[in-house]
């Protein structure tokens, strides 16, 4: 029924539904893109680009059903950008996202840093992504979510036959493509019923999940020539 929906909303599966749901069970991190996958990626004349309250709802909604899945315990979070973002900052300080990386230009690199800091391995990310700068990534990330466009169609046919993708959303970018990546997420663990439910409830178990996360103090990160360094 999960495929159906989806595929009825014009998303890709790649891999198929029942071996995608198998390689989500072993996920403990989501990393996001921004430009591109928050928004459609165009600029504001400050350089800055935007998020919906759609897409935050998602992935506060993906990161309690990870929770759920195993056991109390969070997924470690990011947003991993090739620029400075002040919104991007914002949401992450708003949802207590773990990491925000600015100006990473190599993202594999990136990942690693922010692996290591967490004792994960790329397997076990959940990557969303939209275009060539995040390739590097995608290639060895556990699930990865692409950010529908159909602009770039000879793109898109490269990282479906070199492997980099699982699911093409049936959104394109701007158009809360993030939500529809974190309820099928939510949808193929079985956990998507349940996380609407305790949420409804709030008390006891979305509020143990919410002070948690809550308690996380995000840190931020600017991409220099020798890494990542504190902002």
């Amino acid at each position: 029924m999960i495929e159906q929906i989806f595929t009825d909303l014009g998303g890709q599966f790649v891999t198929p539904a029942d071996v995608l749901t198998e390689k989500l069970k072993t996920i403990r991190a989501i990393v996001f893109d921004w430009d591109g996958v928050f928004n459609d990626g165009i600029k504001t004349e400050a350089g800055s680009s935007s998020f919906s309250e759609i897409d935050s709802m998602g992935t506060n909604l993906l990161r309690f059903g990870f929770w759920l899945h195993h056991g109390g315990q969070l997924p470690a979070v990011a947003i991993v950008t090739g620029v400075d973002n002040a919104l991007a900052d914002k949401l992450v300080g708003r949802e207590h996202f773990h990491a925000c990386y600015s100006q990473a230009k190599n993202k594999v690199e990136v990942l690693a840093h922010f692996l290591d800091q967490h004792k994960l391995q790329p397997q076990q990310v959940a990557f969303f992504f939209d275009d060539a700068l995040d390739l590097s990534v995608a290639e060895v990330a556990g699930v990865r979510i692409m950010i529908r466009r159909k602009a770039n169609p000879l793109f898109t046919d490269y990282v479906i036959r070199n492997g980099h993708v699982d699911y093409i959303t049936g959104n394109e970018s701007g158009h809360f493509a993030v939500r529809e990546g974190c309820e099928l997420m939510l949808g193929l663990l079985g956990q998507f019923e349940t996380v609407m439910n305790e949420r409804l409830r709030y008390r006891p178990v979305y509020d143990q999940y919410y002070q948690q996360r809550q308690a996380i103090d995000p840190s931020y990160w600017t991409v220099g020539p020798t890494g990542p360094e504190p902002k």
